[in-house]
């Protein structure tokens, strides 16, 4: 472990699919069936921000966060198949290989969606050692499926690896290990954990939650605990795992000089019967809807960040890469635009300090769905929610979050001047697009 407050360790705990308005501290928790007092805590020792945002779904986000590009720069665009050309390239340089340029040691236990194949797991990607699952948790159904044989879709892993050897299968991923998953991988984290403390260099773990992605089935101990349904029941589940791993590193003495983070990689599920809930912004993911881009994000890190602070200013999550490389003293890469934006005056110092970010463009595939900039959101294709799209708009939609949260009154006739300090935005991320293509990925070729 690191003692050295200039290469603090960092811990990154991302939950899948956790809506704004879920958790206690975001106004759900017991109102959602499901209380959440360990990460309630957690905000009071830190940093709350109100107006952080993601990409469209699982990929995209995940891509966004590793390399601190948007999608639409690397081609992570979706959530494809086994079997379908997918993942970073290796030309895309990612954020537990540049710390590891920095002395980091790393590891990955949970969902890592971005690459199913040799070369581009996340033993391949910089992690020195890894354990979970490759794609995504609702494969977890296939063995039970009405028709399902392995011999037309590959059966689901739950796999492990380390830098420098082949990852291997640990077993399927089925129903039965989805209600386990989460307690395993927690144990791999705590288990690493210990290593690392014993240990001089400082670490990265990234420990991406497969709750609350569907289907959303609690753990065996956690079946029936709130009364209120096997996603409430996920829900305390959650909580739980994260208190189990704060308590870990607490123990270890490692929380002093350790960055925690806790984030959602996308807006809520909107498949029944796991619906969750944006709070006051309407939408889920797969949509650029408000509910879709702003999930939880919160940071504890002692005598650098304030306790018990809000903030309604906006983060990105391409930020975090350049963020965690700024504090890390890691150097990014400069041969290729990077749109995360260091943020660390704004999470050490909130209550005097603005965000650097003034907007972004938003991207469903290859299609520019929104912009946001300000408190101000301008549709150009309207889906308010998922599959129920009216197609371009000839004239786009204008909302303020601020005054519209919900994005119901179109105002753009009366406030057309916001179209300028928009489209400047569009108009200079489509020359970067130009200037800088990216590299062709051989998998697609």
């Amino acid at each position: 472990m690191s003692t050295d407050p200039a290469k603090p360790n960092v811990v990154l705990i991302l939950a899948d699919n956790l809506g704004w308005g879920e958790l206690g501290c975001y106004g759900g928790g017991v109102l959602r069936g499901a209380a959440t007092p360990r990460i309630d805590a957690l905000a009071k020792e830190g940093l709350l921000l109100h107006n952080f945002n993601v990409e469209s779904d699982c990929v995209p986000t995940r891509s966004a966060l590793m390399c601190g590009r948007h999608p639409i720069r690397t081609g992570c665009l979706q959530s494809v198949p086994a079997g379908m050309p997918q993942g970073l390239t290796p030309w895309e340089r990612t954020l537990p290989e540049i710390l590891h340029d920095s002395g980091y040691v790393s590891a990955h236990h949970g969902k890592w969606h971005l690459g199913d194949i040799p070369g581009r797991y996340p033993s391949d990607r910089g992690f020195d050692e890894w354990y979970g699952i490759p794609r995504t948790t609702d494969e977890s159904q296939f063995t039970s499926a009405l028709g399902y044989t392995a011999d037309v879709a590959e059966l689901p892993y739950i796999m492990k690896g380390k830098a420098g050897s082949a990852s291997e299968n640990v077993c399927v991923y089925d129903l039965t290990e989805r209600r386990n998953i989460d307690e395993t991988l927690v144990e791999c984290s705590k288990d690493w954990l210990s290593r690392q403390a014993a240990a001089k260099a400082p670490f990265f773990l990234y420990h991406p939650l497969v709750h609350l992605h569907f289907p959303t089935l609690p753990h065996r101990y956690f079946e029936g605990k709130t009364g209120n349904g096997d996603f409430a029941d996920s829900m305390a589940e959650m909580d739980y795992r994260v208190g189990q791993l704060i308590d870990h590193i607490e123990s270890l003495g490692l929380a002093d000089n350790t960055v925690l983070i806790f984030a959602s990689d996308n807006g809520p599920e909107f498949r029944a019967p796991y619906k969750g809930t944006a709070g006051p912004w309407s939408g889920t993911y797969h949509t650029a809807m408000e509910g879709s881009l702003r999930v939880p994000f919160i940071i504890r890190w002692p005598g650098r960040v304030p306790k018990d602070v809000t903030s309604n200013e906006m983060v990105h999550v391409t930020d975090i890469f350049t963020t965690i490389a700024s504090i890390t003293k890691s150097q990014i890469p400069t041969d290729r635009p990077i749109d995360g934006i260091d943020q660390t005056e704004l999470l050490t110092n909130p209550l005097n300090s603005k965000s650097p970010r003034e907007g972004f463009l938003f991207y469903i595939k290859n299609d520019l769905r929104a912009i946001k900039w300000r408190d101000w959101k301008c549709h150009f294709v309207w889906e308010p929610k998922v599959n129920q799209s009216s197609g371009r708009l000839e004239s786009p939609y204008l909302f303020n979050t601020t005054r519209d949260p919900k994005e119901e009154t179109d105002i753009l006739v009366y406030n057309t001047w916001v179209l300028q300090p928009i489209l400047k935005m569009k108009a200079a991320f489509d020359k970067s697009l130009k200037m800088y293509p990216a590299p062709p990925d051989p998998l697609k070729e």
